[in-house]
Order: C-alpha cells, then sequence, then structure tokens
C-alpha cells in the first residue's frame, strides 16, 4: 500500500515536472491507484486460510492453530503414542493369572476394578468391561492416588491394593513371573496386594488398519516415524515391527515422551507428536505440531494444535499433505498478485508513453478486478487439489 501510494504521487509529480497538463498527469496517477488496489496481495493469504481450514474440518481435521497447520510440511519425524492412535485403544482381558494362592483370579479382577472404575484409560475400561461381563460387584475405594506413569493405588476392603505397569515392579525390585507375557501383543497389568505380588491382568488391543497404510506415506514423504509407548519391551517390539516404524521407545514414562521430542529437535527434526491420553499432553505442547487423536481424553485435545475428528492415522498424513499444498497455494497467489503489480504499475504510469502505448483508468479497472478473480479462483482450485488426496 506504502509503495502503491508512493508510486502514485510519484507519477503525478514525474508528468508535471516533465511539462504536461495537471489533469493529464493526475490521470496517470488515478491509473497507478487503481491498477496497484492491493485487493489481489490482501486476498492472497485470506482466501487460502479459509478454504484450507473449512475442507480439512471435512477431511477430519480440526485445526486449532493456523501456524502449526501451514507448518506441518516441514515435520521430519513423526512420534506415535501407541494406545489409541497406532492402535485401536479398545482392550479386552485375554488372562487373569493369580500368584498367590490366597487370592482367586476372580479376587484380583474384583480389587483392581475398584481403582479402574473411574479411569479414562484404555486398559482401565477393558478391565471394567471384563467385571460387568462377569457379573462382579464393584467394591468403593479409599485414599486413591495415581502413581505417575506407572498405575494407581487405593485401599480396598482394608487392603493396599495397587495396579501396576512392569516397569514399577523393576523399580521396586520384584520378580516378574516368566509366564506373564506369552502373547507379543499383550499388555499386562500386575496388581500387588498389601505390598505383595498377588497375580496379573493380560489385555490385548488390535492395531487400526489404517496404520500401516498411513506409515507408508509418511515413509514415502521421507518422515521418520517412531513410536513412545509405556508398553513392555516384547510389545513395542511386535508393533513396530508390524507396521514397519523406523524406532520405538518402550516402557516410558510421560516425561521421557517429552524427553524424545526433545533429543528428535536437537538432533535438527522438525517434530510431529501424536497421542491421545493425559500422559501426552506434556510432549504435545513440546512439539512444533501437536495431533490429538478425537477420541482421546480431553486434556491432550486441549493442548494439540490439530485434532484428528475420526482418530484416523492417515488423517495425519493428509494433514502433511494439506500444509504443503496450501503452503504451495499461498506461495502462487502471492507471485501472481505481486508479480501483477509489477508489470501493470509501470504501465499504467505510462513507461510506454514514448511509443504511443497509455493505459486508461477504465482498463486499468478492468485488470485490477480481473486479478482479483484470479487469485480467488486460484484459491478455490485448492478444494480440488485436498479432495484428490
Amino acid at each position: 500500500t506504502y509503495i502503491a501510494l508512493a508510486i502514485g504521487f510519484g507519477t503525478l509529480a514525474v508528468w508535471l515536472i516533465l511539462g504536461f497538463p495537471f489533469v493529464y498527469a493526475l490521470e496517470r496517477m488515478v491509473t497507478v491507484m487503481v491498477i496497484a488496489c492491493p485487493h489481489a496481495l490482501g486476498l492472497a493469504i485470506p482466501l487460502v486460510v479459509a478454504i484450507s481450514t473449512a475442507v480439512s474440518a471435512q477431511n477430519g481435521l480440526l485445526i486449532r492453530n493456523r501456524t502449526a497447520f501451514e507448518e506441518s510440511r516441514k515435520i521430519s519425524a513423526l512420534l506415535f503414542d501407541k494406545t489409541g492412535t497406532l492402535t485401536k485403544g479398545d482392550f479386552g482381558v485375554t488372562r487373569i493369572e493369580s500368584v498367590k494362592e490366597a487370592y482367586s483370579t476372580e479376587e484380583i479382577l474384583r480389587l483392581s476394578s475398584a481403582l479402574e472404575q473411574s479411569s479414562e484409560h484404555p486398559i482401565a475400561v477393558g478391565i471394567i468391561k471384563r467385571v460387568k461381563e462377569d457379573n462382579i460387584t464393584i467394591p468403593k475405594p479409599e485414599n486413591f492416588n495415581a502413581i505417575t506413569g506407572k498405575g494407581v493405588e487405593a485401599n480396598v476392603d482394608g487392603k493396599q491394593v495397587k495396579v501396576v505397569s512392569p516397569g514399577y515392579l523393576r523399580d521396586e525390585k520384584i520378580t516378574i513371573p516368566e509366564d506373564a507375557y506369552s502373547d507379543a501383543a499383550e499388555t499386562v497389568v500386575f496388581v500387588l496386594i498389601d505390598g505383595q505380588l498377588a497375580g496379573y491382568i493380560a489385555l490385548a488391543d488390535e492395531i487400526r488398519p489404517e496404520s500401516a497404510e498411513a506409515i507408508k506415506i509418511f515413509k514415502k514423504n521421507n518422515i521418520k516415524v517412531l513410536m513412545a509407548t509405556g508398553d513392555n519391551e516384547k510389545t513395542a517390539k511386535a508393533v513396530s515391527e508390524k507396521l514397519g516404524l523406523d524406532g520405538y521407545y518402550a516402557e516410558v514414562l510421560p516425561h521421557q515422551k517429552v524427553e524424545i521430542v526433545e533429543e528428535l529437535q536437537n538432533k535438527g527434526d522438525f517434530v510431529a507428536m501424536t497421542g491421545d491420553g493425559v500422559n501426552d499432553a506434556p510432549a504435545l505442547a513440546k512439539a512444533d505440531v501437536g495431533i490429538a487423536v478425537g477420541s482421546g481424553t480431553d486434556v491432550a485435545a486441549e493442548t494439540a494444535d490439530i485434532i484428528l475428528v475420526n482418530s484416523n492415522p492417515q488423517d495425519i498424513a493428509n494433514l502433511i499433505l494439506f500444509g504443503k499444498a496450501t503452503y504451495n497455494k499461498m506461495i502462487q497467489n502471492l507471485i501472481w498478485a505481486t508479480g501483477y503489480n509489477v508489470v501493470a504499475i509501470p504501465l499504467a504510469a505510462g513507461v510506454l508513453y514514448s511509443s504511443g502505448f497509455v493505459l486508461g483508468p477504465a482498463v486499468g479497472a478492468v485488470f485490477m478486478s480481473l486479478s482479483t478473480i484470479i487469485v480467488a479462483i486460484n484459491a478455490q482450485l485448492l478444494k480440488r487439489k485436498i479432495g484428490k488426496k
């Protein structure tokens, strides 16, 4: 705008200095002002932003942070949480084992359900589902406490009960039964009663059918795909190998996910983190682009820059392609709007006067309108381009 005004008044001054009548000089200035009217330049970005946001929402992407969306084209490393992201998060109890004669498998399930009844975690949901199927009455817990990243504890029927991860057992130097892991696809939680290992519950989760296809797209776009999970080494390795990931981190605590993101960033990667739980929130906030799964917790959704409405990993591939298409369309519009002014303004100022070519204000108005229309049409083409992705 400043340049257009400066050239406009400069044009008036030059033609007056050259001895032309004021009316003629004013006509040249008006033509410059009309040609340089920055409608096209002003619409170049907002039109693309509006269209890309709307089309992204239609394709399952809720954009909360525009900058993160536009920078998604830079993603070079993608870190996934496993449960509920790469997998369905729909756990079913496959085994309940007791390691102490004093406690039956039903009692282990009953006591553990007291701790899990208020949790949104997929493992807790799986345990409660089994309890309801077996028509077991859930007792009321007292003095409930979450052990950060490792499990939960409470007093139930006068007993101190803990439902914990294998990492907790290792920290407390408690031996893990050899037969605890019979299937690489199982996730196992351990039940401690009054400080003693009483048994364990194994649950299985199914890998999302869309995950493998999404990872192929990421690799095709030269993006490293990694997984960070609180699950044991055996389960993490099995999922990683099945999906063909570039690497994995097993038995990871919430603060360690943040450290992994920082480590990747320090290596020069532009990192996107995808998760669905409360434990993922710090890493989602730390990542360059935080992506929350729509079926996850409210905390994860509030922390993330982008939400996958359909909880489909393939939508992340669409996100990256959307980001690239949006950025390219912005650049195209800016180049057109700027290039148009670079060519049209000198013509409006009368640089070809000596050749007998003079651009009138009416023609200038047509060119100005044409430039705006072209920018608008080019932005609309983004719909078709994104739709094909």
